[in-house]
């Protein structure tokens, strides 16, 4: 998809190392299969858009494969994050959510 990800060895479903984090978040939009889009900027901050309708949030690392998301006032959620490979190309990202195990597959644009 991206030079940014020349030379990286991933496997589809293979967790996001926090070094890789920021660039696997913010490479390109991410479009979700219900039509949803979500940008995220290297400072931390995301816009998900769901049907015209823009909601601000933050990000931030935790852990290998780990981040958190913070929509305010005070929803806040932590998620795996898994690369999503597709004929050898990285093509987006899979996020799970800790508490509910619910799976967003979200690929670039």
């Amino acid at each position: 998809m991206s030079s940014r990800f020349d030379g990286l060895n991933v496997a589809n479903g293979d967790l996001v190392l926090a070094k890789d984090m920021t660039d696997a978040l913010t490479t390109a939009t991410l479009r979700f299969g219900d039509g949803a889009a979500q940008v995220f900027t290297a400072d931390g901050n995301t816009t998900y858009i769901d049907r015209g309708q823009p909601s601000h949030g933050e990000w931030s690392i935790i852990d290998d494969g780990e981040f958190s998301s913070l929509w305010p006032p005070s929803y806040r959620a932590i998620y795996a994050l898994r690369w999503i490979v597709e004929g050898g190309c990285v093509t987006g990202l899979s996020f799970v959510h800790e508490e509910t195990a619910d799976r967003l597959d979200g690929r670039y644009e």
